[in-house]
């Protein structure tokens, strides 16, 4: 029998305008019936859940997935949960290539397949009442990625990072950019009609890696509305040049979803609070401070092997974190 939602350790009372809303990430209890993960986590207190769309997770291409859609819409409004759509699910469209294809891929049949996951996901996402749909770039094909053939990255100073005929490697990771900008148009294109953002996430080792590569790839495609961001405050400290809390001011005007785990710096492993380098309370009052309604989500992919274990330890972590910050500064404006 699956348990009822009790919240045996709600999430404090607060009295600011924009509380943060904790959530956990069902790609970090992947042995779990997505019914007991989503029970398990309303019975700890969280506020909500990052639903990998996965073959074991209301799977994307399952025949019968807008009746099993439904079920778990209704699902989540009896638990009282919110609901993010996170589509790094790493073999739900290729057995054999982790997160292939890609939005990169050479192969346009191939790209194709990935547009169609997402639009499935935004669709997913409206009948859900999702507050975004999750997705990233994908890893440069292999015959770009050589390190032996470096290319000019996007930065701040050098926004457009413009194609140098002279180099081959530049013109051809431009060509790249440009494949990823038009098999998102699309799927911005779902996004906007069903009103869910589309939260591209900057991923280590992928095409789009960092903040200043959102920004890249929102210019090539004009800034439209429905394009936010996905920010991994793990991530931040792994390889931004800006600390977390910084990182979260920066990008406060097109935050979408914040995904939330430990980490160290030039390291990209996701680690259990408390075993990594992060300071937390600076990193959730920055947070705060952007008045962001959307879900915190923690993010654990390596550890479904004691999914509710730490899914039980890191809430209460968070909570100690956002009480630790000083009196006044959550709700604020930056």
């Amino acid at each position: 029998m699956t348990p009822t939602s009790h919240r045996t350790n709600p999430r404090p009372q607060t009295t600011n305008a924009h509380p943060l809303r904790f959530g956990y990430g069902t790609n970090g209890l992947a042995d779990l019936r997505l019914d007991d993960a989503l029970a398990l986590l309303a019975d700890l207190g969280y506020d909500g859940v990052g639903l990998t769309l996965d073959h074991m997770h209301l799977d994307p291409l399952a025949p019968d997935v807008a009746a099993r859609t439904r079920k778990v819409a209704r699902r989540l409004d009896t638990l009282g949960l919110g609901v993010t759509v996170e589509t790094g699910a790493r073999y739900v469209l290729d057995p054999r290539r982790k997160h292939g294809p890609s939005l990169l891929d050479p192969d346009p049949a191939d790209r194709a397949r990935r547009v169609d996951l997402l639009i499935r996901a935004v669709r997913i996402a409206a009948d859900l009442g999702a507050h975004a749909v999750h997705c990233f770039s994908g890893v440069l094909p292999a015959h770009l990625a050589d390190p032996a053939t470096p290319t000019t990255p996007a930065t701040p100073a050098n926004p457009a990072a413009p194609a140098d005929p002279a180099n081959p490697a530049s013109t051809a990771e431009d060509t790249v950019w440009k494949r990823l900008a038009e098999a998102l148009t699309p799927v911005l294109d779902a996004a906007t009609h069903a009103g869910i953002p589309l939260a591209v996430e900057p991923e280590p080792g992928h095409l789009l890696a960092t903040l200043a590569d959102f920004h890249h790839l929102r210019r090539i495609l004009g800034d439209p509305p429905a394009l936010g961001l996905t920010l991994d405050i793990g991530h931040c400290q792994c390889l931004e040049p800006l600390p977390p809390a910084d990182c979260v001011r920066a990008a406060a005007p097109w935050l979408r979803h914040v995904q939330i785990e430990d980490m160290r710096r030039g390291h990209h492993e996701h680690l259990p609070f408390g075993d990594g380098e992060i300071d937390f309370p600076p990193v959730l009052e920055a947070l705060a401070a952007t008045g962001y309604q959307g879900l915190t989500v923690v993010e654990l992919p390596r550890h479904s092997h004691a999914g509710p274990h730490f899914a039980a330890q890191s809430l209460p972590f968070l909570h100690r974190a956002a009480r630790a910050i000083p009196a006044g500064a959550e709700g604020s404006t930056p």
